[in-house]
């Protein structure tokens, strides 16, 4: 049966459309003409497809009562990690089903904190988000960004801390950026974009990141450009100040690597220009803090692990470069100064374990954390013997504390109370081989108790890519999953970061499919030791994580009951061809590239559908205003799919309407798509009452 078959009569055109001919080989591109999100045939694909969906989820009998579970779960209040500036502390909290978080400020961490910002004010839907904020250093101003339905284009403004009230500045085109301001407070930096040509917001290549100078009071006009590259249209840049309000740090990236190109500028020297500092883009280089013209920076330089490294400016020959903290076991993967101390954040197999040390590089001390978990925060400044920390687990949400830094002593600052018991639930780390023999990590999470016979309801999730590492974290969600007798597992596949640079390189270009050979044996391991079975099996990912859905799904169609990509990468020939889609050739390389393009279209989800095969139920999700992956790929791999699919199980598209990549999503349609997506798989695996 194709009783999900996608809507017909909607598409322009007839036939196979070429893509061309790359490298000797044909390229087919049927669905080419949903690439254009403002063509009417593409609105109309997209509504027919929604009301297919909806009309198929509205079929699930539990529904209902997932979104009133979920809803219930999601009512908890949670909190960010504080921090201070001048003599005010600021902080975020979202008092459980706010659609965006708020931002409070307080002097004293005993007071009642006061609204410094209500994203939820600026827009009656929730879809306007706070992208990014920063606090002058005496605390006196905030410069903010503003996103609007999940669009990776922000507009910054200024808010005056003491009034609550707006300035009149207002700058436009940022993206990619956060605000460094003067130690003076008169001024902030940030990068830009040039404005985009019309009806290309969306889509448009961005190209020749700029760095500014605002001046407060000012028209934005009126910036000072700092730094720009016009013979290297792909580089960014991003700038900090140093604490001691001196330098201006530039950091320069090339795509999604992690390596960097490092200049500096002299803020205290009327007309001094920028400096090159480390331009032979061989290394992460991530700038920690300095101390006069000695710079720190963490690096994987020569220790794919990580290491700390001085340099002095004025002296910055390489052989006078000194190790501070060498290379360890354990990955490091955040680096910071607070107190007079270095804090680093490591990962062992997956899992956080931070370390203080003097800044001479010697170890004074690990701080106790609560348990197996991720924590991260442990920011301040120089004179501060305070910092603040988050600490959470795959079965409890993030509780921040505070550290006292001249006792090591942790307290609790915040403790979220949320309605699921966590005691009920279980993680464990087991490792598994891959294909080739690599050993992978994975967490699985369940109830206390669970018998091993083959029938759990599973959930598999994974990354692999761009050099980040999945680590555990609480998800509402995966709550509610649980609560219903599901499993939830998550493998550290290569191409992510959970061990160092090798670890992520062994997952890239023409490495990609050991990635896909992770995730499938992540699989196979959870099918062989009885966790599920391969109709009770579910695969999930987001973005480079949909893609690796897409992949695996096309390899393995056997060895899964469903699949939930989300926000794929999906078209490997053409995503290069959007907004930024350019920089992630670090990761996977490009097709203008003969060896490259043979590993990608090898892979690509997209070309690699294959007709007449019986693929297990998939849920594709996107949104309408994604411009980091723009939802073309979504479309175009969906309505392939549904032509090739020779089962009876659906193949259906969920696009989310004012929502983006995901960042900034309202509280309510987080909701409403977990919801579905439950829905979806309970159907799906065969655990609703409607069946299939």
């Amino acid at each position: 049966m194709r009783q999900y078959a996608s809507p017909h009569g909607l598409s322009p055109h007839n036939g196979h459309q070429s893509g061309g001919c790359l490298h000797g080989v044909t390229v087919t591109d049927e669905y080419r003409w949903l690439e254009d999100d403002n063509a009417p045939a593409t609105k109309a694909w997209v509504e027919a497809q929604n009301r297919m969906t909806f009309g198929w989820l509205e079929q699930v009998p539990e529904r209902q009562a997932i979104r009133e579970r979920l809803t219930k779960l999601w009512n908890y209040e949670r909190f960010g990690i504080p921090f201070k500036r001048g003599n005010r502390y600021f902080f975020s909290r979202n008092d459980g089903l706010q659609n965006q978080a708020v931002l409070y400020t307080l002097a004293n961490l005993e007071d009642a904190p006061r609204v410094l910002l209500d994203p939820n004010q600026l827009s009656k839907d929730g879809t306007v988000a706070l992208a990014g904020y920063t606090i002058s250093d005496d605390g006196a101003n905030m410069a903010y960004g503003l996103a609007v339905a999940g669009s990776d284009w922000q507009e910054w403004k200024v808010r005056d801390v003491a009034s609550g009230q707006d300035l009149p500045d207002l700058v436009k085109w940022v993206k990619f950026s956060g605000a460094a301001w003067t130690r003076d407070g008169k001024g902030f930096f940030y990068s830009r974009y040039d404005e985009p040509a019309p009806g290309a917001k969306l889509t448009g290549a961005n190209y020749y990141h700029k760095l500014y100078f605002h001046q407060l009071g000012t028209a934005q006009t009126a910036d000072r450009l700092i730094y720009e590259r016009p013979d290297q249209k792909e580089w960014g840049f991003s700038g900090e100040v140093t604490e001691d309000g001196r330098y201006l740090v530039i950091s320069s990236s090339h795509g999604t690597s992690p390596k960097r190109r490092v200049f500096y500028l002299d803020l205290q020297t009327p007309g001094a220009a920028v400096v090159p500092l480390l331009t032979d883009f061989d290394a992460a280089y991530d700038f920690i803090d300095n101390d006069g013209t000695v710079f720190w920076f963490r690096t994987d330089l020569q220790a794919p692990r990580g290491r700390v490294l001085a340099i002095d400016i004025m002296q910055p020959e390489r052989a006078r470069w000194r190790e501070v903290i060498p290379q360890g076991p354990e990955t490091i993967v955040g680096a910071g100064t607070v107190g007079g101390r270095f804090v680093l954040n490591y990962l062992k197999d997956a899992h956080t374990v931070v370390r203080l040390f003097h800044l001479d590089g010697r170890l004074e001390r690990e701080v106790a954390l609560p348990g197996i978990g991720s924590a991260g925060g442990f920011g301040g400044r120089r004179k501060e013997t305070e910092t603040f920390y988050s600490f959470t687990s795959y079965t409890a949400p993030g509780t921040i504390f505070r550290y006292d830094l001249t006792t090591g002593a942790s307290t609790v600052f915040r403790a979220p109370k949320v309605d699921f018991d966590s005691a009920a639930y279980e993680t464990r780390q087991v490792f598994y081989a891959s294909k080739d023999g690599t050993r992978v990590p994975m967490f699985i999470t369940h109830r206390k108790g669970m018998r091993l016979d083959g029938s759990n309801p599973t959930i598999l999730y994974g990354y692999g890519g761009f050099n980040i590492p999945l680590t555990p974290s609480f998800s509402v969600a995966m709550a509610a999953w649980l609560e219903k007798g599901g499993v939830y597992a998550v493998a550290n596949l290569r191409g992510g970061g959970e061990y160092g640079e090798e670890w992520h390189q062994a997952g890239t270009k023409l490495r990609k499919q050991n990635v896909f050979n992770d995730f499938i044996a992540a699989g196979e391991w959870l099918v062989a030791n009885r966790y599920t079975r391969s109709a009770r099996l579910a695969i999930m990912g987001g973005s480079n994580g949909g893609l690796l859905v897409g992949a695996v799904l096309n390899q393995r169609p056997d060895l899964f009951g469903a699949a939930l990509p989300a926000v794929g990468v999906m078209d490997m020939l053409r995503f290069h061809k959007f907004t930024i889609g350019w920089a992630w050739i670090s990761d996977y390389g490009t097709p203008e590239n003969p060896e490259e393009f043979k590993a990608l279209y090898a892979y690509s989800p997209l070309h690699n559908i294959r007709p007449g095969t019986r693929y297990p139920s998939v849920l594709v999700t996107t949104g309408d205003h994604d411009d980091r992956v723009v939802p073309a790929h979504s479309f175009k791999y969906t309505a392939a799919l549904q032509k090739a699919q020779a089962g009876s199980a659906p193949i259906l598209i969920r696009v989310e309407t004012k929502a983006g990549h995901g960042a900034g999503k309202p509280t309510a349609k987080l909701i409403e798509e977990a919801a579905d997506r439950q829905a979806f798989l309970l159907r799906a695996l065969g655990l609703s009452s409607a069946g299939r």
